[in-house]
């Protein structure tokens, strides 16, 4: 097999990425070029990393090159067993999750990560085994494409469908590396979906919500998704969300606040839980991301 592994993200064009795709086949194999413009992922064996590096030049921009010799014999033995790669929207959550081993690929208010970019973060891990935490619904459908395209590049991928970084927290928490795949993904997804969510947002236009009528600037409460309180007071809006949530039972509620969240507000949404709930075990964090003040989880 070849000597190298080459990896790298290019900006170009799509008829220049079919010329380079060509041109790559002709230079190795276990070839694999994802996205879609002007963002693309390039991953490919080759006994000459030059020239795949120069076929990437001729066809546009490439950055972030990664170059790794392959041993003959032991392709893949050498790699780490597992890794796992988590979408993560704020600093503190970064860093918290990042303190647990877990890669994290950052998206920023209201864009989601590419398939190229969540691509990368898997192939990069350098690991045989990865798991996959997009922490956001609308990232999920994402994921499932960065997960096929790493499996055709012989990685294998599990995603864990968590809509929210609560649920992320949650998987990670329970994650045993020394466990088989299968048992290790199917106790991360149960820790995911045992795990309730809910959030406090400013509304940024006018709508008709289920809770009734919201103007802009109103606060929002949603549980799973769904927008079920409006109100003018962040505090007011979080405890409703909280008493309406451990209402259906609840051991465990983990709070991230934002990066808007003045330190005494988080202290007292703590003490006033530990008064209004006292069986409940309370861990907060500060997550840092913008627009959820508040992100709740129940477990």
């Amino acid at each position: 097999g070849p000597a190298f592994e080459v990896m790298y993200l290019l900006d170009a064009d799509a008829a220049a990425v079919d010329r380079l795709r060509a041109a790559l086949g002709l230079l190795g194999d276990s070839l694999v070029v994802s996205g879609s413009p002007p963002l693309w992922n390039v991953h490919v064996h080759v006994d000459d990393p030059g020239a795949a590096v120069e076929a990437g030049i001729e066809a546009g921009r490439p950055h972030r090159i990664r170059i790794t010799a392959l041993d003959r014999q032991a392709v893949g033995r050498d790699r780490p067993g597992r890794a796992l790669v988590a979408v993560t929207h704020g600093p503190g959550t970064s860093a918290l999750l990042h303190e647990a081993g877990v890669i994290t690929v950052p998206a920023l208010p209201n864009t989601r990560p590419s398939t190229a970019e969540l691509l990368a973060a898997v192939l990069e891990s350098g690991a045989q085994e990865v798991v996959l935490l997009p922490s956001d619904g609308d990232t999920r459908a994402v994921a499932g494409v960065a997960a096929s395209e790493a499996r055709a590049a012989g990685v294998r991928v599990s995603v864990i469908p968590t809509k929210a970084i609560v649920q992320t927290l949650a998987a990670v928490a329970v994650h045993d590396s020394a466990a088989a795949f299968e048992e290790d993904v199917v106790a991360m997804t149960r820790a995911a979906s045992a795990t309730r969510y809910a959030a406090v947002t400013v509304a940024t236009r006018e709508v008709l919500t289920t809770a009734g009528p919201c103007r802009v600037g109103d606060i929002l409460g949603l549980v799973d998704g769904d927008i079920s309180s409006v109100g003018n007071d962040t505090a007011h809006v979080a405890r409703e969300l909280l008493n309406a949530m451990l209402a259906a039972g609840g051991e465990l509620v983990t709070l991230v606040f934002g990066c808007d969240i003045d330190p005494s507000f988080g202290d007292g949404l703590t003490t006033w839980l530990a008064a209004a709930h006292p069986m409940v075990e309370v861990v907060a964090y500060d997550g840092g991301q913008p627009l959820w003040p508040v992100i709740i989880g129940v477990e």
